[in-house]
């Protein structure tokens, strides 16, 4: 029952996330194609069957003198597949009208109002992206500060003399005020060959020093890349001892002697130094006898430990990535406290706001424009693509975490579902807006037979992007 009450979540988290960026993209259509005086027939949110609709009101801006095709207004449709949605315009795709309806035809528009219409899409989502980062950074924006945990001596971030306790002030010049924002930076350098430049300041100095961290063809096509562990760099709020916080009533940690508080300081003779590295032994030991040396109120104690195998609610075994059955012994971490200096809330007057917002939309649109380049040259995994199982996995997730949490991330699908649109494949506005800036230079629209084979083009590319997101999807999921 937890399970499918998960998945009802994740479902109505992505309608809704699908719902408003639609709407806000469809509707940017719709608005500036009213104020040209186009006629829309019908706004549709979602494909398929129409699973509610109705009518709005005559437009003075669309209503000729005996127009009988203006007696009722645009027809709101929400329909059954929530993957998009369109605004149908009288004479879009150069259909056909009669002589009296041509004023109102989008067809018979000036270039300037055509482009207009099919800009206002991406542009709305943009502008959404703008106003959800302004309430974002108005109401404080929380994050943890960027300070190193454990250090590989040997990874490219140890080799560079970053120490425990650095703090990461800045990126490539970028400042990072948050973890976030260094994985923000870090990600912009992902497939690239030469010098990330680091700022940091140790917490017991008050001098800033910059390293440089050699990269070569830096973590060059990896799914779901850790631009921050592959640095040999452990964050300091990850750095978490391997000390038992509490235990389950029926687990073989309790069965095994195991108490609150005790502190795991090795496993069959091998030293233990993090929970991390305790749990993944546990993971990959189910049932085989380990010999445990815990620290409690400091004497060392010898037990032994057979973990489980982990089971779902109906008692089937759970396997990991590596499709190997997952060891279970019931006991959950004891956590430390953060000191409140850890702690950073980014907060901003509403004119500074707005500020950072267009500067945050913009920098996210360049950084997915850039992605998709990398992913054309090779420099990025194709299997970094999303489809909608993922988008309602994350949307469910954001939806949980919060709802900071969750305006972050319809922020960044907004802004990734604009830049998409602008892209110049046909059937999208960008491709749309390409043939326009050809009809520009060379005062011809262009021919229908090479809008038709544009058309076929453009869907086998959306063809098979949406088969690479849902297979990408699937290989998560399974």
């Amino acid at each position: 029952m937890e399970l499918i009450g998960s998945v009802i979540f994740d479902v109505v988290a992505m309608l809704v996330t699908l719902g408003i960026l639609v709407t806000f993209h469809e509707y940017g259509h719709y608005w500036v194609a009213k104020k040209c005086g186009v006629r829309v027939e019908k706004f549709s949110i979602g494909f398929g069957k129409p699973l509610l609709s109705w009518r709005g009101k005559v437009s003075n801006e669309t209503k000729g003198p005996n127009d009988p095709a203006a007696t009722e207004g645009t027809e709101f449709v929400i329909a059954a597949i929530p993957l998009g949605g369109y605004v149908k315009m009288l004479g879009e795709q150069n259909s056909s009208v009669s002589e009296d309806q041509k004023q109102f035809a989008f067809n018979h528009k000036p270039l300037s109002q055509r482009a207009a219409i099919v800009a206002a899409g991406p542009a709305a989502n943009f502008l959404l992206a703008i106003l959800l980062y302004w309430v974002m950074f108005m109401s404080g924006v929380t994050g943890l500060a960027p300070v190193v945990g454990n250090i590989d001596a040997q990874s490219p971030a140890g080799i560079a003399g970053m120490q425990y306790g650095d703090e990461i002030i800045a990126v490539d010049d970028s400042e990072t005020r948050t973890w976030q924002e260094v994985r923000k930076k870090l990600l912009d350098r992902l497939g690239e060959s030469g010098t990330l430049s680091v700022r940091v300041q140790n917490t017991n100095s008050t001098l800033a020093q910059d390293l440089e961290i050699g990269l070569q063809s830096w973590l060059l096509g990896a799914t779901e890349p850790d631009v921050v562990g592959s640095l040999g760099i452990t964050p300091i709020y990850m750095d978490i001892p391997p000390k038992i916080g509490q235990l389950e009533s029926s687990g073989r940690a309790q069965a095994a002697g195991f108490e609150e508080g005790d502190l795991v300081v090795g496993v069959n003779g091998a030293s233990i130094n993090s929970w991390d590295e305790w749990v993944t032994i546990i993971r990959k030991n189910p049932e085989t006898d380990m010999n445990v040396q815990v620290e409690r109120r400091g004497q060392f104690i010898h037990m032994s430990l057979r973990p489980a195998i982990r089971r779902d609610d109906n008692g089937n075994p759970q396997f990991g990535t590596d499709g190997n059955t997952q060891g279970y012994i019931g006991a959950g971490v004891e956590l430390p406290v953060l000191p409140e200096e850890m702690i950073r809330e980014i907060k901003f007057s509403p004119i500074s706001a707005f500020r950072e917002a267009v500067e945050e939309t913009w920098e996210n649109s360049v950084f997915v424009l850039v992605a998709i380049k990398k992913m054309i040259m090779g420099l990025m995994s194709v299997n970094n693509i999303s489809g909608p199982i993922t988008i309602a996995q994350i949307a469910g997730d954001t939806a949980s975490d919060g709802l900071e949490y969750f305006i972050g991330f319809l922020a960044i699908l907004s802004i990734s579902l604009g830049v998409m649109n602008l892209l110049p494949i046909p059937v999208l506005d960008g491709g749309h807006l390409f043939y326009y800036a050809i009809e520009a230079v060379t005062r011809k629209a262009i021919p229908e037979s090479v809008q038709e084979f544009g058309l076929r083009f453009g869907l086998l590319i959306i063809a098979g992007i949406m088969f690479i997101a849902f297979y990408n999807d699937l290989n998560r999921l399974f």
